[in-house]
């Protein structure tokens, strides 16, 4: 009974008043079956006992009716009290259970809280990683952008020094090879004014242009008058001086490509100023 009472008290609204419902009834209950008792006594001393048995074994409807309604009525309170006891028990179950969906959900906001708090430090942390990334590449790339510029600005400086070798080489062997064939045309002129013979009709200022074929030998193949002086003896004179001062063997001894470039086809001015008149 203490256990009951203590489960009412923790569970139900009115524990006290549904106590002192189930005794008033319990106390009536009692109360009408004692009478009934007491009036069944007193009708069986005014018969007889045959009508005694038989009125005892006939129950008085009405009574019958009466307990039955009653019984009915206690069948129906206990079944509303244990209604009303289910009632409370599943209102207090779906308490219990809202009160757990709503720890449920409150821990999931927290994890959901955590759960979005950590991805914002990881994505905080994945933009500093990047930025730092960023950071070391950019500056991996000036230093190689610098490293590049020096390269480049060292290689200039070589190519430029090895080009102002070159100019220099290229000068001094242009000045070398200028000299050498400045050094044979006036050779070959000289040999050639020294057989030359004047013809009578030579005069100062007679000046005849010869284009002379030689090979690197120094021998001459072809000798033409490229420029007239106006006198044919004095232009003959000069293609046979031409053959006779060949070969020239100096010209053995000079740079095949001087030869090529300057010799191999010659123009040579032939204009005497030692005449007479």
């Amino acid at each position: 009974m203490s256990a009951s009472y203590r489960f009412l008290v923790r569970f139900n609204g009115y524990p006290l008043s549904a106590v002192i419902a189930v005794l008033l009834h319990g106390f009536t209950l009692g109360f009408i079956l004692y009478w009934n008792s007491s009036s069944s006594s007193n009708d069986l001393e005014l018969v007889q006992p045959t009508i005694i048995k038989s009125l005892f074994i006939d129950e008085n409807p009405l009574t019958r009716e009466r307990i039955e309604r009653q019984q009915a009525q206690l069948q129906r309170d206990q079944e509303q009290r244990e209604r009303e006891l289910q009632r409370q028990r599943d209102e207090e179950q779906q308490r219990i259970e809202e009160e757990q969906r709503q720890r449920e959900a409150e821990a999931e906001k927290l994890r959901q809280r955590q759960l979005e708090q950590q991805r914002l430090l990881d994505e905080e942390e994945r933009r500093r990683l990047l930025e730092l990334q960023r950071q070391r590449e950019r500056e991996q790339e000036e230093r190689r952008q610098r490293e590049l510029a020096e390269q480049q600005r060292r290689r200039q400086q070589e190519e430029a020094e090895s080009r102002r070798r070159q100019e220099e080489a290229a000068a001094a062997t242009a000045r070398t090879e200028y000299e050498v064939m400045q050094s044979g045309v006036a050779l070959i002129q000289q040999y050639v004014q020294e057989v030359w013979s004047r013809p009578p009709s030579a005069r100062n200022g007679m000046r005849a242009v010869l284009r002379i074929n030689l090979l690197p030998t120094g021998e001459v193949t072809d000798v033409a008058i490229a420029e007239s002086s106006g006198d044919p003896a004095f232009d003959r004179s000069a293609e046979n001086a031409v053959y006779r001062a060949q070969p020239f063997s100096e010209l053995e001894q000079m740079p095949i490509h001087v030869f090529n470039e300057n010799f191999r086809t010659l123009t040579l001015i032939f204009q005497p100023e030692d005449l007479l008149n």
